[in-house]
């Protein structure tokens, strides 16, 4: 509001109970795929060591950090990315744990970089690893996980495409023109980048390397360039019944230099934004953090919660689909108390201890008021029903709030009755 003297400063949010309820949904979608495919949990602090993401970074992440001195006088930064804290965190802790480790973790990242649709400065990421793998198989195993993730949400096949490259492919044809190890990075971050560079530009930055754009964008084009990882990772994802939900694409090769292998991307087909999720193998990465003591294979993949949200309100079956969720799971409460006889407000309370304790969500107005008020009051909440106490005690109305329906109960039993009929349905509210 304007005039005020405090707002949350750009590129960051607050979680209104509604904006809570809709990250709630996308956090409930992500848990239950990941425990679906055998993940467990993990988490790492939400601010590391800045030498952490200076160690092997590269591309623009470096100059996104959310860095500074604390008290302490350490050199500190807000996570930009959770795979450097999860090495990190492997290197220390991996003899503690068989291998392969399947780990997630759903939390909030931060970069300084331009807020804008599809980006803020703080988000929050779905991250998804496997680590002491080096087969393929690990690879096709989080790309199937990240499509199930998009049909979770409630998109079709024709709704989204997983785009596969291997940087492998693009270090052989960097060997084969003659570029040093020490400028593939920054090659790599022109071929990235091609499609939103402009010509001009792109010509200049590619004949430091005696190259033009149709050179590079005919190595993309031939499909003959694909590697032998790709096409075991298609046939893989062939069996599992991922037909039309992937391609290859040569064009990703993702901006992070830990990348070794196999990366890939998920669009929306109308590519109306930028990627839904991204990720990859970066066989060198916990070796690299440990200085050698810990040297581990892994690959993973993150999704970010505004992209997601983004396309979710963009896909009307998708959109269905969480409306539907939030229906069900963001009320206050399921149960409201309406006190019609305030001689009976005592029994009420006691009442409604009764029915916390047995695990209803039950709520009642913090004073007496008028009948009218207290069921304006339990629909505003989202309550499926109004329990009315009145001076006909023990005997109970449960005013059905749906269908505006009414059924007679006893407060004798009252509790046990009400936890049986809380599991039944009540039409439009669930449909």
């Amino acid at each position: 509001m304007a005039g005020l003297p405090y707002q949350a400063l750009p590129g960051f949010r607050d979680f209104t109970p509604d904006e809570c309820a809709v990250r709630n949904y996308l956090f409930e979608v992500w848990r239950g795929v990941a425990r679906r495919f055998g993940f467990i949990e993990y988490e790492t602090p939400v601010l590391e060591d800045t030498g952490l993401y200076l160690k092997k970074s590269g591309g623009e992440l470096s100059s996104q950090l959310f860095r500074f001195e604390d008290q302490g006088g350490r050199d500190v930064t807000l996570r930009p990315e959770v795979t450097a804290s999860l090495a990190r965190l492997v290197a220390q802790h991996q003899r503690n744990f068989p291998k392969p480790l399947k780990w997630f973790e759903v939390g909030a990242c931060f970069r300084y970089e331009k807020p804008q649709k599809g980006r803020g400065r703080e988000f929050h990421q779905f991250n998804v690893d496997i680590l002491g793998e080096a087969g393929i198989a690990a690879d096709a195993e989080l790309i199937s996980l990240a499509i199930e993730t998009m049909l979770s949400f409630g998109f079709e096949k024709e709704d989204f495409q997983v785009r596969i490259s291997d940087r492998m492919a693009w270090l052989d044809f960097a060997k084969k023109h003659d570029i040093p190890d020490e400028s593939t990075a920054e090659f790599l971050s022109i071929v990235d980048k091609i499609d939103r560079d402009t010509p001009e530009n792109l010509t200049k930055k590619l004949a430091v390397f005696s190259l033009t754009p149709d050179q590079v964008r005919a190595f993309m084009a031939d499909h003959e360039h694909a590697s032998t990882a790709y096409r075991a990772i298609a046939q893989d994802l062939s069996a599992r019944g991922y037909d039309g939900c992937f391609e290859l694409d040569l064009s990703i090769v993702r901006g992070l230099a830990y990348y070794t292998g196999i990366v890939f991307e998920v669009f929306d087909r109308k590519k109306s934004m930028r990627a839904v999720a991204g990720g990859g193998r970066y066989d060198t990465l916990i070796h690299t953090i440990s200085d050698g003591a810990v040297d581990l294979p892994a690959t993973g993949f993150a999704m970010g919660d505004y992209v997601i949200r983004n396309l979710i309100e963009e896909t009307p079956h998708a959109a269905i689909l969480m409306k539907a969720w939030l229906m069900r799971n963001s009320a206050a409460c399921d149960l409201y108390l309406v006190v019609a006889d305030d001689a009976k407000r005592t029994e009420a309370l006691r009442l409604l201890t009764d029915l916390r304790q047995a695990g209803i969500a039950a709520d009642m107005g913090f004073s007496s008021a008028k009948v009218a008020k207290q069921f304006q009051a339990a629909e505003r909440c989202g309550a499926r029903f109004a329990l009315v106490i009145g001076d006909e005690f023990p005997l109970l109305s449960l005013k059905v709030l749906a269908s505006r329906t009414t059924e007679n109960l006893s407060a004798l039993d009252a509790v046990e009755w009400l936890k049986a009929r809380l599991l039944e349905p009540d039409g439009p509210l669930l449909a």
